[in-house]
């Protein structure tokens, strides 16, 4: 599934390809498993909007949308009208789920198996939804009736050392299932969490309420270093990611733990060992974390 840094890195490309764009028109598939709003009612609510802005907010890529046109959008390849002063009254909200893609290409480029959404823009360009398995969400929300989008836990891009602390304070649970929960992080998951693990020398099973503040402050800025090296490079692609124009990431070439069984530690040489904990196959050196 798609993480922080690969959505981050979606949603910046996507912004810098499609902000100040015009939605023309909407074509949605027949599967009804990724709209969580139906989609007759998106189509509805897209068409005729420009786009703000485009952002990750947790492990959604969130579309910010301005009021509709007045009148019908019946040319393309024209130059799309710019509002990126206007405050928001919709926003598009994107889940990838587990092998979920948001392209922007021309409308001539051959369409993918498993397309579900394709957002025909003034300026020629097309945005698509692609997902093989279909666990990615698409939904529409007009903000005069609806709060816009937030993400359930801190973000771990901003959080503060006092903040950090306070999400794991008294948690009787292995650190590495702490980080997973998206109640008290939004957009780690399971590559990072044993990545920032490694950096900050902790043993995923220790229990998160039992990590000293230094312990604590450690990890937070490993997270940090970790999330922020993989967005450089682009996310990690050990599946199916790729970015807003179809190009693979480069942070796997980084990975130290991550899918390592076996291997000789890239600081001491130990083999690397592998557990599962909270279902999740989790990896670390039992030499450099205690």
């Amino acid at each position: 599934m798609p993480e922080l840094p690969e959505v981050e890195t979606i949603a910046r490309g996507v912004n810098l390809r499609v902000r100040g764009d015009r939605i023309v028109e909407v074509w949605f598939g027949g599967k009804r498993e990724p709209f969580k709003t139906p989609a007759a009612r998106q189509a509805k609510g897209l068409e005729g909007r420009s786009i703000l802005e485009v952002h990750r907010t947790g492990k959604h890529i969130v579309c910010e949308l301005g009021a509709a046109a007045d009148r019908p959008l019946d040319q393309r390849g024209g130059s799309p009208l710019v509002e990126c002063a206007s405050e928001p009254s919709a926003q598009w909200i994107v889940h990838l789920g587990m092998t979920g893609r948001l392209l922007v290409t021309t409308p001539d480029a051959p369409v993918a198996p498993h397309t579900h959404a394709r957002v025909s823009l003034m300026s020629g360009r097309e945005l698509r939804f692609v997902d093989p398995r279909r666990f990615g969400r698409l939904e529409f929300r007009e903000l005069s009736r609806n709060t816009g989008f937030l993400a359930p836990g801190a973000d771990p891009l901003s959080v503060t050392a006092a903040e950090f602390a306070r999400l794991f304070h008294g948690r009787r649970l292995a650190i590495k299932a702490a980080l997973l929960n998206q109640k008290i992080l939004s957009g780690v998951g399971n590559i990072y969490a044993d990545e920032s693990l490694f950096r900050a020398g902790i043993r995923p099973r220790r229990l998160a309420g039992r990590l000293s503040r230094a312990e604590l402050e450690g990890l937070r800025l490993a997270l940090g270093e970790v999330l922020r090296d993989a967005i450089r490079l682009g996310g990690s692609s050990v599946s199916d990611y790729v970015d807003a124009e179809g190009a693979r990431g480069f942070f796997q070439l980084e990975h130290c733990v991550y899918q390592r069984t076996g291997l000789p530690c890239l600081r001491c040489q130990t083999p690397i060992r592998r557990l599962v904990l909270a279902g999740r196959g989790t990896h670390y050196c039992p030499q450099c974390q205690r």
